[in-house]
């Protein structure tokens, strides 16, 4: 019952962090304009992404163009883009991968060291998914914050943090809860396993003892 219920939190979890993982990746909110010093045009928000970048003016109308070429972004979008779509892919694999098996684990015929091994695949790709998703992030993050802080920088070419990286953190945190999560489930159904082999062995059942005594009776008037 607990792991059950442990595979459904894991495979809610990971499916959350799963399309958070789609939608930073084609969100445009990746930076976003600073207003600060003279730079008061408040009317007019620059939006850049990885795909495309857009202009919002007075929250009213907007507009947005795909990048003409890869080489027209700075290095560090250039590698969060292909970063992120192995995110992706990693996230939309290890999802897949856990239900096969929470659908092999409800399968009696199937033996449980495979069942084991599936479920610690998925576990272990989700954890693959969110540190190769948070990679792009605080990278873009922090090359954000250094530009925002050194004075050789244009004011107009300033950035701030945009919503594409906060969900970026929130996702790449429920994929490695979701990867933690089902590795801990396979962690504590091999030791109850492993227990219930022990207890097997040191204590004969009702059948055994029967067939023993049954046994030695026959043996006994045999002899006689």
């Amino acid at each position: 019952m607990v792991g059950g219920a442990l595979q459904i939190a894991g495979l809610l979890v990971g499916g959350i962090g799963m399309i958070g993982t789609f939608a930073v990746t084609g969100m445009p909110q990746w930076r976003v304009s600073a207003f600060i010093e003279n730079n008061i045009i408040v009317f007019e928000t620059i939006w850049e992404g990885l795909w495309m970048h857009c202009i919002r003016q007075a929250n009213i109308r907007m507009q947005c163009k795909v990048y003409d070429s890869v080489l027209a972004l700075s290095p560090d979008l250039q590698a969060s883009r292909g970063l992120m779509c192995a995110g992706s892919v990693l996230s939309f694999l290890a999802f897949m991968v856990a239900i096969i098996g929470m659908k092999c684990m409800q399968c009696a015929q199937s033996s449980w060291q495979a069942k084991g091994y599936i479920i610690l695949v998925a576990g272990l790709l989700f954890i693959l998914s969110g540190a190769v998703e948070l990679i792009p992030v605080c990278w873009v993050a922090r090359t954000i914050i250094r530009d925002f802080y050194n004075p050789m920088v244009n004011v107009a070419q300033k950035r701030e943090l945009g919503e594409a990286l906060y969900l970026g953190w929130v996702s790449a945190f429920c994929l490695i809860a979701a990867g933690a999560i089902f590795c801990c489930f396979c962690r504590c159904c091999e030791k109850t396993r492993s227990y219930g082999y022990s207890t097997a062995t040191h204590y004969p059942t009702h059948s055994q003892h029967l067939y023993r005594k049954t046994e030695s009776s026959y043996s006994k008037s045999q002899y006689v």
